[in-house]
């Protein structure tokens, strides 16, 4: 049986562990929304330069500015690509990180748990104890009794 303060280091190094992976997770999870974020941003300027391409259309472009917004566009097209797969590793590191938080935890739960038995097999045995004394007592003293008589 693993004795007690050696199951408390492991808690405890468990518990570390749990709180690092947590705080880990809450890193990914930020950068996860940030990248969320920034996908959000490009996609809305972009909405907004295609209107603002159809209304510049409407009262007639040259040629090189026809170029010019086809080409940007095109170039905010790479880079919302580029933003989603951005966005899409990020949520790997998510899952990631929540994956090991969870296993950490699951670890610091099961040295708990263990804890909890041996404390209860103790406890179980410090009563049978105590009764085995209480009965050879009264054994005990019901002998002495009958000397007596």
């Amino acid at each position: 049986m693993v004795k007690s303060s050696t199951m408390e280091t492991l808690i405890s190094l468990a518990t570390d562990e749990v709180e690092k992976a947590a705080v880990a997770l809450g890193h990914a999870i930020r950068a996860g929304a940030e990248a969320e974020q920034r996908l959000t941003l490009l996609l809305q300027y972009r909405e907004d330069y295609v209107v603002r391409f159809q209304e510049n259309r409407k009262t007639g472009l040259s040629a090189m500015d026809y170029q010019n917004y086809h080409n940007f566009i095109d170039k905010l097209d790479e880079a919302i690509s580029g933003q989603q797969k951005i966005v899409q590793q990020a949520q790997e590191r998510i899952d990631g990180a929540k994956a090991v938080w969870q296993e950490c935890e699951r670890k610091r739960a099961s040295y708990e748990t263990l804890q909890k038995r041996a404390e209860v097999r103790k406890m179980k045995k410090e009563l049978k104890q105590e009764q085995k004394e209480a009965d050879e007592f009264n054994s005990r003293k019901a002998r002495m009794a009958k000397l007596k008589r």
